[in-house]
């Protein structure tokens, strides 16, 4: 007879930002019950009315709800603030306990937080989430990593987070794996992004030839070897210009491309169409500002070319 204790139906989540709310929505929505702390104040009232979801201005009000073994899922930002969270239950907790982080993080802030925690016998998973504002709907593809009895403690919760296809989750391996998996899954993403802008914008500059760019995109949606969910939005800019028109050319950059960069010099692999997706997106910041002006100022002296200057 086996001693695994049976998956968890309750959890606490911890952080209601967008991801952290609507996961607690879903997990509620079948049957889970989900004890939400947040520090916002307005964050826990965008639960009120959800049955199945209690939010609690205190973390350990919250935590004393949950059955043993208990579960706290983390959705916080990466760094400093899901560290300090970490280190609050790995105090509180005691063990065969179970902490998940489920934010964008690092897969070596993860294995250094699974490694602080298996020292306690307190379990760890890290898991990369994907699927944003429309998981509560569609569901979340996750990627898991942690021994296989974390796993199975999280059995029932997993499967109400997934796609209802019973698809879209895998446990990847070992602490780290999770957080690795989503890291690459996000650096594939800046790729696959930065070649759809740049095809439209070659499209748009030439109105002469293709005057419906978006219809264009459309007709891609259907059949084509490069249809996805990420066509699927560039489709839906296209079909509201001024919106797109109005759209500041900035692109923030959350982290994990840059880690995924990081990543690729630590082994010498080459991954030039992440890390060029990565770089536009810094010269999108202003970042190559400088560098332009420098080479504006090199072009005058060496060959007389004109300068434009700010503001003319």
């Amino acid at each position: 007879m086996s001693n695994r204790p049976a998956p968890a139906t309750s959890l606490a989540m911890v952080g209601l930002g967008r991801m952290g709310a609507n996961m607690g929505r879903r997990l509620a929505r079948a049957g889970l019950t989900v004890h939400g702390f947040d520090g916002d104040p307005k964050a826990r009232t965008q639960l009120a009315d959800e049955s199945g979801v209690h939010t609690y201005a205190s973390l350990d009000e919250a935590i004393a709800r949950l059955p043993a073994p208990r579960v706290a899922w983390v959705m916080l930002p990466a760094g400093e603030i899901t560290d300090s969270m970490i280190n609050h239950l790995a105090a509180t907790f005691a063990p065969g306990d179970l902490v998940v982080d489920g934010g964008n993080a690092n897969y070596l802030d993860s294995q250094r937080r699974g490694a602080m925690l298996a020292a306690r016998d307190i379990g760890f998973v890290d898991c990369g989430v994907s699927g944003g504002v429309h998981g509560l709907a569609n569901g979340y593809c996750l990627m898991l990593g942690g021994d296989a009895q974390a796993i199975g403690l999280l059995d029932t919760v997993i499967r109400a987070l997934a796609p209802p296809s019973g698809r879209g989750w895998a446990h990847c391996g070992e602490v780290g794996a999770g957080h690795f998996s989503k890291m690459i899954h996000n650096g594939i993403e800046y790729g696959m992004m930065q070649a759809l802008a740049e095809g439209f914008a070659l499209l748009a500059r030439r109105d002469d030839l293709v005057s419906k760019p978006a219809d264009v995109a459309q007709a891609w949606r259907e059949g084509s070897v490069i249809r996805s969910w990420l066509l699927d939005l560039a489709a839906d800019a296209l079909a509201d210009p001024q919106s797109l028109a109005d759209a500041a050319p900035f692109v923030a950059d959350s982290g994990e491309g840059r880690w995924t960069v990081d990543e690729a010099i630590r082994q010498g692999t080459p991954i030039p169409a992440i890390a060029a997706a990565l770089f536009a997106r810094f010269d999108s910041q202003g970042n190559a500002d400088p560098a332009n002006r420098m080479l504006a100022m090199m072009r005058r002296g060496f060959g007389g070319h004109a300068v434009r200057h700010t503001g003319s």
